[in-house]
Protein backbone atom coordinates (compact mmCIF):
# COMPACT_ATOMS: atom_id res chain seq x y z
CA UNK A 1 0.00 0.00 0.00
CA UNK A 2 1.23 3.54 -0.93
CA UNK A 3 1.52 6.28 1.23
CA UNK A 4 -1.08 8.26 -0.05
CA UNK A 5 -3.42 4.83 0.27
CA UNK A 6 -3.15 5.20 4.11
CA UNK A 7 -6.08 5.93 6.04
CA UNK A 8 -6.48 7.97 8.92
CA UNK A 9 -7.77 7.18 11.89
CA UNK A 10 -10.96 9.18 13.37
CA UNK A 11 -13.41 8.37 16.46
CA UNK A 12 -17.33 8.52 16.07
CA UNK A 13 -19.77 8.12 18.84
CA UNK A 14 -22.76 5.48 18.81
CA UNK A 15 -25.91 5.02 20.67
CA UNK A 16 -25.51 4.53 24.44
CA UNK A 17 -21.84 6.77 23.96
CA UNK A 18 -20.25 3.42 22.74
CA UNK A 19 -16.76 4.36 20.71
CA UNK A 20 -16.97 3.88 17.54
CA UNK A 21 -13.35 3.42 15.63
CA UNK A 22 -12.95 4.19 11.87
CA UNK A 23 -10.47 4.58 9.11
CA UNK A 24 -11.04 7.50 6.76
CA UNK A 25 -9.32 7.88 2.93
CA UNK A 26 -9.52 10.67 0.61
CA UNK A 27 -9.52 14.98 1.11
CA UNK A 28 -11.67 16.53 3.62
CA UNK A 29 -13.44 18.46 1.12
CA UNK A 30 -14.37 15.16 -0.72
CA UNK A 31 -18.11 14.05 -1.07
CA UNK A 32 -18.85 11.30 1.98
CA UNK A 33 -19.45 7.47 1.72
CA UNK A 34 -19.36 5.10 4.55
CA UNK A 35 -18.10 1.66 4.07
CA UNK A 36 -20.02 -1.00 6.85
CA UNK A 37 -18.61 -4.47 6.95
CA UNK A 38 -20.52 -7.19 7.67
CA UNK A 39 -20.93 -9.45 10.89
CA UNK A 40 -17.79 -11.01 12.21
CA UNK A 41 -15.67 -8.78 10.15
CA UNK A 42 -13.66 -5.67 10.86
CA UNK A 43 -13.39 -2.51 9.36
CA UNK A 44 -9.96 -3.99 7.62
CA UNK A 45 -12.48 -6.00 4.98
CA UNK A 46 -12.44 -2.08 3.07
CA UNK A 47 -8.65 -2.00 2.73
CA UNK A 48 -8.79 -2.16 -0.86
CA UNK A 49 -11.89 -1.09 -1.40
CA UNK A 50 -11.07 2.46 0.73
CA UNK A 51 -8.01 3.53 -1.45
CA UNK A 52 -9.45 2.88 -4.57
CA UNK A 53 -12.65 4.71 -4.24
CA UNK A 54 -10.90 7.71 -2.70
CA UNK A 55 -8.59 8.12 -5.30
CA UNK A 56 -12.42 8.41 -7.48
CA UNK A 57 -12.69 11.39 -5.45
CA UNK A 58 -14.50 9.91 -2.57
CA UNK A 59 -13.97 10.56 1.37
CA UNK A 60 -14.50 6.98 2.22
CA UNK A 61 -15.26 6.09 6.04
CA UNK A 62 -14.63 3.12 7.18
CA UNK A 63 -16.03 2.31 10.82
CA UNK A 64 -15.65 -0.74 13.16
CA UNK A 65 -19.31 -2.18 14.07
CA UNK A 66 -20.04 -1.98 17.93
CA UNK A 67 -18.52 -5.22 19.19
CA UNK A 68 -16.18 -5.38 16.00
CA UNK A 69 -12.28 -4.67 15.54
CA UNK A 70 -11.40 -1.52 17.79
CA UNK A 71 -14.64 -0.12 18.24
CA UNK A 72 -16.50 -0.46 22.14
CA UNK A 73 -18.14 -3.77 22.65
CA UNK A 74 -21.68 -3.53 24.38
CA UNK A 75 -21.27 -4.58 28.36
CA UNK A 76 -24.27 -6.09 28.79
CA UNK A 77 -23.69 -8.44 25.34
CA UNK A 78 -26.27 -7.07 23.58
CA UNK A 79 -26.49 -7.07 19.89
CA UNK A 80 -29.44 -6.07 18.59
CA UNK A 81 -30.09 -5.05 15.11
CA UNK A 82 -31.30 -1.60 16.19
CA UNK A 83 -28.85 -0.74 17.96
CA UNK A 84 -26.00 -1.10 14.90
CA UNK A 85 -29.21 1.10 13.04
CA UNK A 86 -28.95 3.87 15.18
CA UNK A 87 -25.24 3.40 15.17
CA UNK A 88 -25.33 4.58 11.77
CA UNK A 89 -27.71 6.80 12.54
CA UNK A 90 -25.31 8.59 15.00
CA UNK A 91 -22.35 8.21 12.50
CA UNK A 92 -24.17 10.20 10.03
CA UNK A 93 -25.22 12.89 12.24
CA UNK A 94 -21.98 13.62 13.76
CA UNK A 95 -20.47 13.69 9.71
CA UNK A 96 -22.87 16.41 9.39
CA UNK A 97 -23.32 15.80 5.67
CA UNK A 98 -25.35 13.30 3.63
CA UNK A 99 -23.20 10.29 2.94
CA UNK A 100 -23.77 7.67 0.55
CA UNK A 101 -24.04 4.48 3.01
CA UNK A 102 -22.14 1.00 1.57
CA UNK A 103 -23.43 -1.42 4.10
CA UNK A 104 -22.18 -5.52 3.46
CA UNK A 105 -24.49 -7.89 5.28
CA UNK A 106 -25.14 -6.75 8.80
CA UNK A 107 -23.98 -3.35 8.16
CA UNK A 108 -26.53 -3.13 4.91
CA UNK A 109 -29.59 -4.35 7.21
CA UNK A 110 -27.97 -1.22 9.64
CA UNK A 111 -27.87 0.93 6.81
CA UNK A 112 -31.53 0.07 5.38
CA UNK A 113 -33.06 0.57 8.78
CA UNK A 114 -31.35 3.70 9.46
CA UNK A 115 -32.04 4.99 6.37
CA UNK A 116 -36.05 4.01 6.04
CA UNK A 117 -36.88 4.31 9.60
CA UNK A 118 -37.99 6.97 11.82
CA UNK A 119 -35.12 8.99 12.83
CA UNK A 120 -34.15 8.29 9.14
CA UNK A 121 -30.69 9.73 8.66
CA UNK A 122 -30.20 12.15 5.96
CA UNK A 123 -27.87 9.95 3.04
CA UNK A 124 -27.78 10.38 -0.32
CA UNK A 125 -28.00 6.89 -1.28
CA UNK A 126 -27.85 3.40 -0.39
CA UNK A 127 -25.52 0.53 -1.76
CA UNK A 128 -26.40 -2.68 -0.28
CA UNK A 129 -23.88 -5.89 -0.79
CA UNK A 130 -25.52 -9.17 -0.66
CA UNK A 131 -27.65 -8.35 1.14
CA UNK A 132 -32.03 -7.62 1.53
CA UNK A 133 -35.38 -7.95 3.10
CA UNK A 134 -34.56 -12.15 4.09
CA UNK A 135 -31.36 -14.39 3.51
CA UNK A 136 -31.51 -17.89 2.47
CA UNK A 137 -30.87 -19.71 6.09
CA UNK A 138 -28.73 -22.88 4.74
CA UNK A 139 -26.25 -19.70 3.69
CA UNK A 140 -26.94 -18.34 7.07
CA UNK A 141 -26.38 -21.64 8.78
CA UNK A 142 -22.94 -22.18 6.92
CA UNK A 143 -22.06 -18.34 8.36
CA UNK A 144 -22.89 -19.06 11.40
CA UNK A 145 -21.10 -22.42 11.58
CA UNK A 146 -17.79 -20.82 10.85
CA UNK A 147 -17.65 -18.75 13.06
CA UNK A 148 -18.65 -20.24 16.02
CA UNK A 149 -16.56 -23.43 15.01
CA UNK A 150 -13.14 -22.08 16.63
CA UNK A 151 -14.23 -20.22 20.31
CA UNK A 152 -10.66 -20.90 21.27
CA UNK A 153 -8.71 -18.96 18.88
CA UNK A 154 -5.75 -20.45 16.80
CA UNK A 155 -1.86 -21.04 17.42
CA UNK A 156 -1.46 -18.72 14.67
CA UNK A 157 -2.16 -16.37 12.22
CA UNK A 158 -1.19 -19.18 9.42
CA UNK A 159 -3.86 -21.50 10.95
CA UNK A 160 -6.24 -18.51 10.60
CA UNK A 161 -5.36 -17.98 7.06
CA UNK A 162 -5.90 -21.63 6.58
CA UNK A 163 -9.63 -22.30 7.90
CA UNK A 164 -10.71 -19.13 5.91
CA UNK A 165 -9.02 -20.58 2.54
CA UNK A 166 -10.91 -23.67 3.12
CA UNK A 167 -14.33 -21.54 4.20
CA UNK A 168 -13.87 -19.63 1.11
CA UNK A 169 -12.60 -22.07 -2.01
CA UNK A 170 -13.58 -20.28 -4.47
CA UNK A 171 -11.68 -17.40 -3.26
CA UNK A 172 -8.08 -17.11 -4.65
CA UNK A 173 -6.19 -17.80 -1.45
CA UNK A 174 -3.53 -14.60 -0.25
CA UNK A 175 -0.34 -14.11 -1.29
CA UNK A 176 0.31 -13.49 2.33
CA UNK A 177 -1.34 -15.26 5.21
CA UNK A 178 -0.57 -12.40 7.54
CA UNK A 179 -2.95 -10.63 5.67
CA UNK A 180 -5.53 -11.73 7.82
CA UNK A 181 -3.68 -10.78 11.29
CA UNK A 182 -5.57 -7.00 10.94
CA UNK A 183 -8.69 -9.40 12.14
CA UNK A 184 -7.54 -11.38 14.80
CA UNK A 185 -6.17 -10.32 18.37
CA UNK A 186 -3.91 -11.96 20.78
CA UNK A 187 -5.35 -13.72 23.83
CA UNK A 188 -2.83 -15.22 25.55
CA UNK A 189 -0.29 -17.85 22.92
CA UNK A 190 -3.89 -18.01 21.23
CA UNK A 191 -5.08 -15.54 17.75
CA UNK A 192 -8.83 -14.55 17.97
CA UNK A 193 -11.48 -13.64 15.91
CA UNK A 194 -11.38 -9.66 16.67
CA UNK A 195 -14.98 -9.67 17.24
CA UNK A 196 -17.61 -10.12 20.84
CA UNK A 197 -18.17 -13.83 20.37
CA UNK A 198 -21.17 -12.90 22.09
CA UNK A 199 -22.62 -11.20 19.42
CA UNK A 200 -23.75 -14.95 17.69
CA UNK A 201 -25.73 -15.69 20.68
CA UNK A 202 -27.57 -11.67 20.00
CA UNK A 203 -27.70 -13.30 16.10
CA UNK A 204 -28.95 -16.80 16.82
CA UNK A 205 -32.24 -17.53 16.31
CA UNK A 206 -32.90 -13.75 15.29
CA UNK A 207 -31.66 -14.01 11.36
CA UNK A 208 -34.83 -14.29 10.04
CA UNK A 209 -37.36 -13.58 12.85
CA UNK A 210 -41.05 -13.24 12.03
CA UNK A 211 -41.82 -9.61 10.47
CA UNK A 212 -38.53 -8.71 9.77
CA UNK A 213 -38.75 -8.97 5.92
CA UNK A 214 -41.53 -7.16 5.84
CA UNK A 215 -40.27 -4.20 8.31
CA UNK A 216 -36.87 -4.29 6.19
CA UNK A 217 -39.10 -3.98 2.75
CA UNK A 218 -41.14 -1.15 4.27
CA UNK A 219 -37.94 0.52 5.37
CA UNK A 220 -36.81 0.35 1.58
CA UNK A 221 -39.72 1.50 0.85
CA UNK A 222 -39.87 4.44 2.67
CA UNK A 223 -35.61 5.15 2.43
CA UNK A 224 -36.40 8.23 -0.53
CA UNK A 225 -32.67 7.38 -1.91
CA UNK A 226 -31.40 5.50 -5.05
CA UNK A 227 -30.90 1.71 -3.78
CA UNK A 228 -28.27 -0.50 -5.71
CA UNK A 229 -28.45 -4.10 -4.85
CA UNK A 230 -24.68 -5.73 -5.46
CA UNK A 231 -25.18 -9.47 -5.37
CA UNK A 232 -22.78 -12.04 -5.48
CA UNK A 233 -23.68 -14.71 -8.38
CA UNK A 234 -22.59 -17.25 -6.37
CA UNK A 235 -24.10 -15.98 -3.22
CA UNK A 236 -25.44 -18.67 -0.74
CA UNK A 237 -27.36 -16.15 1.50
CA UNK A 238 -28.76 -13.73 -1.60
CA UNK A 239 -30.16 -15.91 -4.27
CA UNK A 240 -31.12 -14.56 -7.26
CA UNK A 241 -34.92 -14.76 -6.24
CA UNK A 242 -34.79 -13.31 -3.30
CA UNK A 243 -32.71 -10.20 -5.04
CA UNK A 244 -35.68 -10.34 -7.80
CA UNK A 245 -38.57 -9.92 -5.02
CA UNK A 246 -36.55 -7.19 -3.35
CA UNK A 247 -36.26 -5.20 -6.45
CA UNK A 248 -40.04 -5.75 -7.46
CA UNK A 249 -40.79 -4.81 -4.25
CA UNK A 250 -38.96 -1.43 -4.22
CA UNK A 251 -39.41 0.63 -7.21
CA UNK A 252 -36.47 2.67 -6.68
CA UNK A 253 -34.13 -0.33 -6.32
CA UNK A 254 -31.83 -1.67 -8.95
CA UNK A 255 -29.31 -5.15 -8.78
CA UNK A 256 -26.61 -5.56 -10.12
CA UNK A 257 -24.48 -9.18 -10.04
CA UNK A 258 -20.85 -9.76 -9.52
CA UNK A 259 -19.07 -12.57 -11.25
CA UNK A 260 -17.66 -15.25 -9.20
CA UNK A 261 -18.37 -13.53 -6.14
CA UNK A 262 -19.70 -15.46 -2.79
CA UNK A 263 -21.77 -13.28 -0.02
CA UNK A 264 -18.50 -11.07 0.73
CA UNK A 265 -18.27 -9.54 -2.14
CA UNK A 266 -15.71 -7.05 -1.86
CA UNK A 267 -13.48 -9.65 -0.47
CA UNK A 268 -14.17 -12.20 -3.16
CA UNK A 269 -13.94 -9.86 -6.06
CA UNK A 270 -12.90 -5.99 -5.27
CA UNK A 271 -12.13 -4.89 -8.58
CA UNK A 272 -15.46 -6.48 -10.13
CA UNK A 273 -17.10 -5.20 -7.03
CA UNK A 274 -15.79 -1.77 -7.57
CA UNK A 275 -16.38 -1.36 -11.79
CA UNK A 276 -20.20 -2.36 -10.59
CA UNK A 277 -20.66 0.62 -7.81
CA UNK A 278 -18.78 2.88 -9.31
CA UNK A 279 -21.50 4.41 -12.42
CA UNK A 280 -24.04 4.00 -9.95
CA UNK A 281 -22.14 6.87 -7.28
CA UNK A 282 -20.92 9.04 -10.54
CA UNK A 283 -24.47 8.93 -11.29
CA UNK A 284 -24.98 9.95 -7.94
CA UNK A 285 -22.46 12.68 -8.11
CA UNK A 286 -24.18 13.79 -11.41
CA UNK A 287 -27.58 14.14 -10.01
CA UNK A 288 -25.81 16.51 -7.19
CA UNK A 289 -24.97 19.47 -9.64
Amino acid sequence: MTADALPQPRGFVGRGGIRIAADVWGAASSPPLVLLHGGGQTRHTWDRTGPRLAASGWRVIAPDLRGHGASGWSADGDYDLDLFADDARALVAELGERPVLVGASLGGLSSLLAAGEVPRAAIRALVLVDVAHRPDPRGVRRIVEFMRRWPDGFAGVEEAAAAVSAYLPHRPSPDDPESIRKNLRRQGDRWVWHWDLRMLDSFEGRTDPPGMAERLLDAARRADVPILLVRGDISDVVREDIAEEFCDAVPHARRIDVADAGHMVAGDRNEHFIDAIVPFLEGIERAAR
